[in-house]
């Protein structure tokens, strides 16, 4: 069995930890905030001040790709996630009756947490979990080498050897400079900006209401903005709008009375605003998001052994599609397995980048050609034409024949990519008929126009 060196305490480094722990590994974790997070989920979500951890109090969307891993493999966190308030809905509860079962079903179901749920539930597991030290208030401070292969990592109050060492230290990690410093060469990084900038506010809805509107509850935009709302765990949601980083309507949506007027206008917003929730907090902004892919080979292969990223250090992808915590889970999975099998050597390194090409990279490539789409849209404020149509039909005739419904579900899942599914005869045949019975169809844009948007966030 290996020793395992983890840094950062995030999502990834703990699910590593927990794994590799459970296959017989021994671990240390290393975290640079000096607590973990406890059970007051309230005060831990809105009042920790996280500074290297900017997304920890945006929405999150716990795909069923990682309700699987959790489940399958984290039982016991799964289960705390349910005890403190997660919610599962699956996509079929669109429909007000639900189609009968089919096979694959259970893949399709959200969990309906806020982040702080998952961290919360990790942190219990690990506490009680043999094998692994947890070192809260130690950030690691560059790593150890024997040739090219990272053999241990150094912190503010030692050096600590390993077999492998895994960088979870996200997209702001300092491993590209310790690698320059050591004389390997670079990591191979595709990066790619978005254009979007984002601003949700939490609510709680009232005493006595478990939840909010059957529908809608889906993205809907225009042109140059867009509107979601994201239920949450205990009667708590957010709202979130977002726009193009150049639109000069951006920065009077930190004020709250003109955020709520400008979700008001789109469908989502107004039906669950209206419900006169109680606001949880000011109105938080993140931007500077891009679509990152970090890959310690190039063609001469792995730039260095002993080391392995896993989540935002390998493949940061925008929250657009909320395809993270699936893949950062993946990951961990993934190093758990093969943990044993020589992890310093440069075979496995290789062998895990392969594994994170034919498995990571075609979602990542997924998030690009979908926010590229968007972002483009939200720059030039054109509407949907041509290939989009289509598109855009299948949409919406998923909201209406559960059959399609199921093939757009399995892509937003991570069960199946959009290239199979949607390829699907059957499915094809359905979109044309919906169509075909649509002859003056036009993709719908619900929400405000330009002109009343710029009204609104007048204030």
């Amino acid at each position: 069995m290996a020793h395992v060196l983890v840094i950062g305490g995030g999502i990834g480094g703990q699910a590593t930890a927990l794994l590799a722990a459970r296959r017989g590994h021994t671990v240390e974790l290393f975290e640079r905030d000096s607590r973990a997070p406890g059970t007051a989920l309230d005060r831990d979500f809105f009042g920790w001040r996280r500074p290297t951890v900017p997304q920890a109090t945006q929405p999150h969307a716990l795909l069923g790709a990682a309700r699987t891993v959790l489940r399958g493999e984290l039982p016991d966190v799964y289960a705390e996630m349910l005890r403190l308030g997660a919610r599962e809905r699956n996509e079929l509860d669109w429909f007000d009756e639900r189609p009968p079962t089919r096979p694959g079903d259970d893949d399709l179901v959200m969990i309906q947490a806020r982040r702080i749920l998952l961290e919360s539930a990790m942190a219990t597991a690990l506490r009680t979990e043999p094998g692994v030290v947890a070192r809260y208030g130690e950030p690691v401070t560059g790593l150890r080498f024997e040739g090219n292969r990272v053999t241990g990592a150094t912190s503010v109050t030692g050096t600590y050897e390993g077999d492998l060492v895994i960088d979870a230290a996200g997209r702001r990690g300092a491993t590209e400079r310790w690698l320059a410093a050591a004389g390997c060469r670079p990591p191979v990084v595709e990066r790619h900006r978005t254009g979007l900038a984002y601003f949700c506010r939490w609510y709680r809805l009232p005493a006595g209401l478990t939840d909010g509107p059957h529908r809608p509850w889906a993205i809907t935009g225009g042109t140059f903005a867009g509107c979601a709302v994201f239920p949450a765990d205990n009667r708590v949601f957010a709202v979130t709008l977002f726009v193009h980083t150049e639109d000069p309507t951006r920065s009077a949506l930190r004020d709250p009375a003109v955020f709520e007027a400008a979700a008001r206008a789109f469908p989502p917003g107004e039906a669950w605003l209206r419900l006169d929730a109680e606001p949880l907090s000011e109105v938080l902004a993140t931007a500077s998001l891009d679509n990152r892919w970090s890959a310690l080979s190039d063609g001469r292969g792995p730039v260095v052994s002993g080391l392995v990223p896993v989540g935002d250090a390998i493949t940061h992808t925008n929250p657009t599609l909320g395809q993270g915590t699936s893949l950062t889970l993946w990951a961990a999975s993934r190093v758990a397995r093969t943990a044993h099998q020589d992890p310093g050597s440069a075979g496995f390194a290789a062998g895990y980048h392969a594994w994170a090409v034919r498995t990571l990279k075609p979602w990542f490539d997924f998030q690009v050609v979908a926010d590229a789409a968007i972002g483009e849209r939200f720059a030039t404020r054109a509407g949907r034409t041509g290939t989009a149509r289509e598109v855009a039909a299948l949409f919406d005739c998923a909201l209406e024949d559960p059959e399609v419904m199921r093939a757009r579900a399995r892509v937003r899942h991570l069960v199946e990519p959009p290239e199979r599914a949607y390829a699907d005869p059957e499915i094809r045949a359905r979109v044309a008929r919906w169509l075909a019975d649509r002859p003056d169809y036009a993709p719908n844009v619900a929400g405000p126009d330009r002109g009343e948007w710029e009204k609104l966030t007048k204030g």
